[in-house]
């Protein structure tokens, strides 16, 4: 008997992409998309959480560094996206759902009415436990680091910067900590010297469809299992305008 499939997003580009790279293997029934978080009220929490000058330098980061790194890393990102045949093109209209919040009555109330079997989560808000068992199907996601040690943002980055090797992506069940759950699949990714900040995003995303892929076909068989590392938990947010620089002039991590 197959199973239904939906997929769970925030509207960000690897949203797309994974759409793109699963539905010519499986038939993804709906896409939710949740509307975007306040820019506003995301900074004042995060300035609650780490402090009003270390939001200041992140900010700094996006707004400064990251566009020259766009440019800078585009000829690579392109071969990455050729490559890995990565497309961006949107999710068809009959098949897309808005909804307010991931964590909304009408998320939940969609969900029981469709009674997916598995659902791919990609880019949304930290799904609450009222959600992750408002159905029997199984939540997956893909995470751009090697969980647990790498658990929130630009895993494969801060991986570069400790130096261990520990640069790649993980599947894993969905529960409600921040990509506490546990592990399907796992690998690391190849860069080279053409690589910075924003491609390494590229090849975590190519990798993390091929693992995706795999962990759906073990869902769909009844065959999934739970893996364990060793690593420790850590979490990880974005780097300062002045650490980037840091280490981009001492340590040679674009």
């Amino acid at each position: 008997m197959s199973k239904k499939i939906i997929m769970l997003v925030g509207g960000d580009h690897s949203s797309y992409a994974i759409y793109n790279g699963l539905k010519a293997e499986y038939n993804i029934a709906h896409v939710i998309l949740e509307k975007p978080k306040s820019r506003k009220e995301f900074i004042k929490r995060r300035i609650k959480k780490l402090g009003l000058v270390k939001v200041i330098g992140q900010v700094l980061f996006q707004k400064l560094v990251v566009p020259f790194l766009k440019k800078e890393s585009q000829s690579r990102v392109d071969e990455i996206i050729e490559k890995n045949k990565l497309t961006f093109t949107d999710v068809e209209k009959e098949k897309l759902i808005n909804v307010p919040s991931a964590n909304s009555e009408v998320c939940i109330k969609t969900l029981k009415e469709i009674n997916p079997d598995i659902v791919i989560v990609n880019g949304t808000r930290i799904i609450s436990k009222k959600v992750l068992t408002s159905i029997n199907g199984t939540f997956i996601n893909t995470h751009a680091g090697l969980t647990p040690l790498y658990r929130g943002i630009h895993g494969a980055y801060w991986s570069k910067v400790n130096k261990d090797g520990h640069c790649g992506v993980s599947v894993h069940l969905v529960d409600p900590g921040i990509d506490t759950g546990g592990i399907l699949y796992q690998d690391l990714i190849e860069t080279n010297r053409d690589d910075n900040f924003v491609s390494y995003t590229y090849l975590q995303l190519a990798k993390g469809i091929d693992l995706m892929k795999r962990a759906i076909n073990d869902l769909m068989n009844n065959n999934s299992k739970v893996i364990t590392n060793n690593l420790d938990s850590k979490f990880w947010t974005h780097p300062t305008i002045w650490f980037y620089l840091h280490h981009r002039l001492f340590n040679k991590v674009k």
